[in-house]
């Protein structure tokens, strides 16, 4: 995934941007950066590795090497950025979010002009730096964005730090992420999340359109480039990788999740399945919201058999290694036993990818007492992997238990008929249910219906992107 966030001020801002970027770990595990505009000292940036530690103690003390009225921040879960950039558009920092698929094809083309890269290990392209080189091909860096979002297969959310201390923001052109603006007395923000603002002391001012481009001095706003009228905004930023106090398109996080938990529990009364239960509980953390909603609205006992162990592991921090993620996860997992023993118990999981840590999970139950343990999945299977965003390090589909479960029970010809296999009332679907449960060690499992969970986020349903869950964009 990836977050940013930017300030420009009449006053120094680095102190905003050290804090407004921490808000935003919980998005990236791979490297954190900086950069910052001074009158005297021009441009700086500081970029670190924060794959084994969090951003915050990388950063510790930035006030002391860094000044600046205009300072942007980010996280990101794949290349190296900001980036300091000297070209036709003067000098400038730049950090991008997204998903670029067609970065081989735009890099080649780039260097048959003429051009060049500054190579990574193994001759890999940054691609942020490969967005600054389309940028950088036409006369304005408005009009440079644009063209760059037109070539890209994919998706690019752009911030900018102009010498001079000028930001320039732009969301990605059919509005995957949101980009929300901030104001003060003092000057302008810009953040992925809504929740940093008034924790800075800013008031939430704008919402940027699907490919809107506007900039940004301390003194106000000027739209560069217009909202397109499509839009697609992720549906998982609500079921998953939001976080809970932030609200976008008019949607905070946690009433959603709410709502979305309460749907699933109507859809088991109505069905008459998994009522014999004696508590409701999360997969912590994101699956708690969806759970406390289901617990509400089906008249159950919501509790927490487990607990999470944090001090040393905050959700915000993984090892990229899976068997040392897979470890990690297990070690922080501590059972109250007086809740588990002898007890029938259904979780809600914002998700279910792979299956790999829920297998540990429901043995972990089991070998601590559990009668029965039924499992919820916030949303429908996850079918393809995101072509937008970068949220999932899957390989192949065939990693996603549910694409699996469906070519173990068909073969190829399963991929003929997907759309069976996401609907639980079908026979196909059915029997994908089952396998899994069989595979997972669970009593039952249910998925939330699309319709169920559009539902729940409450905008039009052409707004939202659904691509994981229905291989349409």
């Amino acid at each position: 995934m990836g977050g940013f966030f930017g300030v420009t001020s009449k006053h120094d801002a680095v102190i905003d941007v050290f804090f407004g970027t921490d808000y935003h770990s919980h998005l990236g595990t791979a490297r954190g950066g900086m950069a910052a505009w001074d009158p005297e000292i021009g441009l700086q940036r500081e970029i670190h590795n924060i794959s084994n530690s969090p951003f915050r103690t990388k950063f510790e003390g930035i006030t002391d090497e860094m000044r600046g009225g205009a300072c942007i921040g980010c996280i990101s879960d794949t290349d190296p950025q900001p980036l300091l950039i000297r070209s036709s558009q003067g000098t400038y920092a730049i950090c991008i979010t997204g998903k670029i698929n067609n970065a081989d094809e735009l890099a080649a083309k780039h260097l048959a002009s003429g051009g060049h890269f500054n190579a990574m290990t193994g001759g890999k392209v940054n691609t942020t730096e490969l967005a600054a080189a389309m940028i950088d091909k036409k006369d304005t860096i408005a009009e440079g964005i644009r063209y760059a979002q037109e070539q890209v297969d994919g998706s690019l959310t752009v911030l900018i730090l102009r010498d001079g201390g000028e930001l320039i923001v732009a969301r990605d052109r059919l509005g995957r992420l949101p980009v929300l603006l901030g104001n003060n007395d003092d000057g302008w923000c810009v953040s992925f999340e809504s929740f940093v603002f008034p924790k800075l002391g800013y008031t939430m001012a704008y919402e940027l359109g699907p490919g809107e481009i506007v900039s940004l001095k301390p003194d106000g706003m000027k739209q560069l480039a217009e909202p397109g009228k499509k839009k697609r905004i992720c549906a998982f930023l609500w079921t998953y990788f939001g976080y809970p106090n932030s609200t976008y398109e008019g949607v905070n996080v946690e009433v959603m999740r709410y709502r979305n938990g309460a749907s699933m529990a109507k859809a088991d009364m109505e069905a008459g399945i998994a009522q014999d239960i004696d508590f409701v509980s999360g997969v912590p953390d994101s699956g708690t919201p969806h759970a406390i909603g289901y617990a509400n609205a089906g008249g159950k006992h919501f509790a927490r058999p487990f607990i999470k162990y944090t001090p040393t592991w905050p959700r915000s921090f993984m090892p990229t290694n899976q068997a040392e993620r897979n470890k990690v996860a297990k070690m922080k997992q501590i059972p109250v036993h007086e809740l588990i023993e002898g007890r029938k118990l259904l979780f809600v999981d914002d998700s279910i990818v792979r299956g790999t840590q829920l297998r540990e999970t429901v043995d972990f139950l089991y070998e601590n007492g559990a009668k029965e343990v039924h499992m919820r999945s916030a949303c429908p299977p996850i079918m393809y992997a995101c072509k937008f965003l970068n949220f999932s390090t899957s390989k192949s589909e065939m990693e996603f238990i549910a694409r699996q479960t469906a070519e173990d029970l068909e073969g190829e010809a399963s991929r003929e008929h997907l759309d069976e296999y996401s609907d639980g009332t079908t026979e196909r679907g059915k029997a994908m249910r089952c396998a899994i449960c069989k595979k997972l060690g669970f009593s039952s499992l249910e998925y939330h219906s699309l319709e169920g969970l559009l539902n729940a986020i409450g905008l039009d349903k052409d707004s939202v992107c659904t691509y994981c869950w229905t291989g349409k964009d």
